[in-house]
């Protein structure tokens, strides 16, 4: 499959996911004829409100070897230590909603905050195991794009674990031509502090 057609699938699963995220929000937009922005004012204060708290710690990122050339992956930092927090609530559908802000050492060993929300449509395998898969719309921070300035992002993002401990796992996709760029996986554990 050619980067082409991967760069449009990948844009079509996080619009698709955004979509289907917001959901609520444009059913209660046609409900209560009540703005966008105040809807997601109320979602995030819900979560916020009412959301547990939880420590996220991420310590490795994996660059695709097959996007990287051996001397260049030699030269990036795949320990990608951070922290973060984030308040994690069930809606309605038991499907998992969260805000987060984390900071973490980037592939070039500078930091990278970032801060967003996250869905997550929740699959239960066991009595307390469960997997997720959703996406985050996030604001971001690198020293490399933008001179540093936050920019926005979408990602797919997955899970395994219990409801109080899961690891995580998001993805940026390579989604140009050139190599050297994006094919990153993130892992991440959230621990529930409540």
């Amino acid at each position: 499959m050619s980067i082409s057609k991967i760069s449009f699938l990948y844009r079509f699963f996080c619009l698709s996911a955004l979509l289907l995220a917001f959901g609520g929000t444009v059913q209660a937009l046609q409900k209560e004829d009540e703005s966008w922005w105040d809807s997601s004012k109320a979602k995030a204060q819900n979560i916020l409100d009412k959301g547990d708290l939880s420590i996220l710690l991420s310590g490795y990122a994996h660059h695709g070897r097959n996007t990287y050339t051996r001397e260049r992956l030699a030269e990036l930092n795949e320990r990608a230590w951070g922290l973060g927090f984030a308040k994690t609530i069930r809606n309605e559908k038991d499907n998992e909603e969260l805000l987060y802000a984390m900071m973490i050492s980037d592939s070039h060993f500078k930091p990278q905050p970032m801060a967003g929300y996250a869905y997550q449509w929740m699959k239960p395998l066991s009595e307390k195991l469960e997997v997720g898969v959703g996406a985050t719309a996030l604001l971001i921070s690198r020293a490399d794009y933008f001179s540093g300035v936050p920019f926005p992002a979408v990602l797919p993002i997955a899970s395994i674990g219990t409801r109080k401990s899961k690891l995580m796992a998001s993805y940026v996709p390579r989604i140009s031509q050139n190599k050297g760029n994006g094919d990153v996986l993130l892992l991440f554990v959230r621990l529930d502090l409540n």
